[in-house]
């Protein structure tokens, strides 16, 4: 009997990935708070958060959201990084924390099946229900990214530059990743070779990159869980707000659906740095930002027809080009 009673309080553990450095950290500790707000109880979670070297004091903080049902580890990957990083000789323009959700599979090889969740996020649904969607044999679950389909330079983009339709083309902040299937399929490696080989000219770096490999191996989700801070319709309930755009509501006034993040915000012990950031967050870096934002359309303009392309030089109208891929010396 009372090892009954032992196996009946054994909960499934679901495990959740993030990927930070210092400056995020209080978005970070944002996003956890209502995610651990909303979560169901009949599950355990653990949630690692990679980096490479965070201070001890804001770790200390974050930490302090730990409970029963919530365990949270920093994973700090800077040793098993620095041989990549000798490899990914083209990716310098771009964070390496953005990168860190393509090496999951082997920095973690007990899961065969995760959630991946950027940190400018407010999660308002049950997580673990994302968590428990089947994905069958595809490599990834996610939501389709408005900003790129609705929009019509970035989704001539997906489709000649990328070779993906543009109403399939996912939002990589938000991912249920199959690793089982990624192990199986060497993504990986594969991603390794194909970015020094060619070193493609993407406008939204990881996110490229996995939308080509993942191109017909992708569960396409509601946009409720990864809604977009624009105006495109709900699809389903309102699981997850994303502020993905340059307009972040720790930065601007005015941002949808920014009630969500200060109704969790007011409560962490972050908020007077963040009040204090954003009153400090000048219309030099507005502007700074603002042209970023129109660059990136002139910049997806310039490679629409560039030769150095997935279109033509990996898939060459092959759909399956990614299952075929042979590694070359």
């Amino acid at each position: 009997m009372e090892n009954a009673n032992i196996m009946l309080n054994v909960r499934k553990e679901i495990p959740i990935f993030f990927a930070t450095d210092d400056n995020y950290i209080p978005y970070l500790e944002v996003a956890l708070r209502s995610l651990i707000t909303n979560a169901s109880k009949d599950y355990n979670y653990v949630v690692n958060i990679i980096n490479s070297g965070l201070s001890e004091n804001r770790m200390a903080k974050v930490k302090t959201l730990e409970n029963e049902n919530f365990k949270i580890n920093f994973c700090d990957v800077s040793e098993y990084v620095e041989p990549i990083k000798k490899k990914l000789k083209n990716i310098y323009h771009f964070s390496l924390v953005t990168w860190y959700r393509l090496f999951i599979q082997s920095l973690f090889p007990q899961y065969d099946k995760v959630l991946y969740l950027d940190c400018d996020i407010i999660v308002l649904g049950d997580i673990s229900k994302l968590y428990n969607i089947d994905l069958g044999d595809n490599l990834l679950g996610a939501a389709r990214c408005h900003i790129v389909s609705d929009h019509p330079i970035f989704g001539e983009y997906a489709e000649r530059f990328c070779g993906v339709p543009r109403q399939n083309y996912l939002q990589a902040g938000i991912l249920v990743m199959n690793l089982k299937e990624f192990r199986k399929r060497d993504l990986e490696n594969k991603f390794v070779y194909l970015i020094n080989k060619y070193n493609f000219d993407v406008i939204d770096p990881d996110q490229g990159y996995l939308n080509a490999m993942c191109n017909g191996s992708v569960k396409i989700l509601p946009n409720g869980w990864n809604k977009e801070a624009i105006e495109a319709p709900l699809e389903g309930e309102l699981n997850i707000v994303h502020y993905a755009l340059y307009k972040k509501p720790w930065q601007y006034d005015h941002v949808l659906n920014e009630e969500y993040f200060w109704q969790y915000a007011k409560n962490s012990p972050f908020y007077d740095e963040i009040l204090s950031s954003k009153n400090n967050f000048s219309e030099e870096s507005k502007r700074k930002k603002e042209a970023a934002n129109i660059e990136i359309v002139d910049h997806a303009k310039r490679i629409l027809d560039s030769e150095n392309s997935f279109v033509k030089l990996v898939v060459k109208g092959d759909p399956d080009w990614f299952k075929k891929l042979v590694i070359e010396d």
